[in-house]
């Protein structure tokens, strides 16, 4: 593992060599802002996407260095054999950037200009085949490594989800600002020169939904595939499987997230109000912690529910899986939401999972694993939750044909060794393709 630290490491020479043992069909040069195993979210995708590719090619993934130790660790276990990997951090002061998420976006920029100049040599002295942007999981910002002379893979991103505009009404103002500012941002990010210029130099564009997908078309993606970002290792499904059936009364829900607005707890807690009243003895647990919980604990009050409403705020991950022992199905009704990790761990866990038909959990959750409800307003919505609650309450049957769907879906669609088959398949294609002059053969994706 190379660490480079700075600016100064941009001139040096850079001398590579190949294992002797080592598969040398693709060399393929992987750029991960955020990377680390044992991680959720964006550091978790960069992580496992980049072991994935590292079980079939050689590997270079470009990364910064808050997930070495990490890193390190797995790589002594020989999970990666393949896999090279290069920190690169700025300069101590652009650290005044990362704090927070105001300025991340501006560290995130110098970053990639300061890992192409880097990749820009590194490829004089490797010549890869293929380049391939991870993350940020985010289709309108940049990836300067499109500009290097090799077939350029981006995503998959995501992004492109939005809150319908008639759930606005629903938000406090807090969450009105946060939905127009975000909605500003992506409009000035897909009029940035360089996300188009990225859009354009890329052979295969991977969207981790098709909301995404539409808007990458529209950024003259020649190739735009819908994968989704999100799965889980072998490792993990085997132990969310361990957990048992949980009792059979009382019925009990549960959400676990950060208490956001556009993660819509509030609809599914004017939801289980409605429920509630056919079903008294029946419990809705939310795990997590954010700015709503206020909001939603006096929701909660005024409702009357309160009492079958519990509220844990955050916890281990130990803990976390305790209380999903508990519980007979999850609640989910993000509004935008990419991925859905949370959805993936209930379906492995057995557990069927009450969605929103939106983003990365509508692609998720189908009528073998669960039930999503379409989101046109938001009383339909809640009576459509509602309406959800009461036919896993009254059907066991249908709970139990629901649970065997959903683990039998994440083992064959989220398991990360199935994407790694996929990837793989995608990699051969798209630099088959480059060397002989035409275009990417089809390619089946499934999520």
């Amino acid at each position: 593992m190379f660490r480079i630290s700075g600016w100064g490491p941009l001139c040096l020479s850079l001398s590579v060599c190949l294992p002797e043992n080592c598969n040398t069909d693709m060399r393929a040069l992987i750029s991960a802002y955020a990377c680390e195993p044992g991680r959720g979210s964006e550091s978790g995708t960069g992580w496992h996407v980049a072991q994935q590719a590292a079980r079939f090619h050689d590997v270079w993934v470009l990364t910064q260095s808050e997930g070495y130790s990490a890193i390190m660790a797995n790589l002594a276990q020989g999970l990666a054999p393949k896999m090279r990997v290069i920190c690169l951090d700025l300069p101590p002061w652009a650290l005044f950037w990362k704090k927070g998420r105001r300025g991340l976006h501006i560290h995130y920029y110098a970053w990639q200009i300061a890992a192409y100049l880097l990749a820009r040599r590194l490829h004089r002295e490797v010549d890869f085949e293929l380049i391939h942007h991870i993350t940020f999981v985010r289709y309108w910002t940049p990836s300067f490594l499109a500009l290097l002379p090799a077939p350029f893979i981006w995503g998959p991103v995501g992004g492109g989800e939005s809150s319908p505009w008639s759930f606005w009404t629903t938000f406090n103002l807090r969450g009105k600002v946060f939905e127009l500012v975000r909605n500003i941002a992506r409009r000035v990010g897909e009029c940035d020169p360089f996300v188009r210029l990225t859009a354009r130099k890329c052979a295969v564009a991977l969207a981790t939904t098709e909301e995404t997908a539409i808007r990458m078309r529209k950024l003259k993606c020649k190739r735009v595939l819908v994968l989704s970002a999100v799965a889980l290792s072998q490792e993990e499904i085997q132990l969310l499987s361990s957990i048992p059936a949980p009792r059979t009364s009382p019925f009990r829900l549960i959400s676990i997230g950060r208490l956001l607005h556009w993660k819509g707890f509030h609809l599914g807690v004017r939801a289980f109000a409605e429920f509630h009243r056919q079903f008294p003895e029946a419990e809705y647990w939310l795990i997590g912690d954010g700015p709503e919980r206020k909001r939603l604990e006096r929701l909660a009050r005024d409702l009357g529910v309160d009492r079958a409403v519990t509220f844990w705020g955050e916890m281990p991950r130990s803990q976390v899986l305790e209380k999903l022992g508990s519980c007979n199905a999850l609640v989910h009704p993000s509004l935008h939401d990419s991925g859905g990790w949370v959805c993936l761990e209930a379906m492995a866990a057995g557990r069927p999972v009450v969605c929103l038909d939106l983003g990365g959990p509508g692609l998720a959750v189908t009528s073998a694993t669960g039930i999503k409800v379409p989101a046109d307003s938001p009383e339909q919505v809640i009576r459509d939750l509602a309406s959800a609650f009461g036919q896993l309450a009254s059907a066991p049957a249908l709970r139990a044909r629901l649970s065997l769907g959903a683990r039998n879906s994440v083992e064959a669609h989220f398991n990360w060794n199935k994407k790694g088959l996929i990837l793989t398949q995608l990699y051969r294609s798209v630099v088959s393709s480059k060397n002989k002059g035409e275009a990417a053969p089809p390619l089946r994706v499934e999520p």
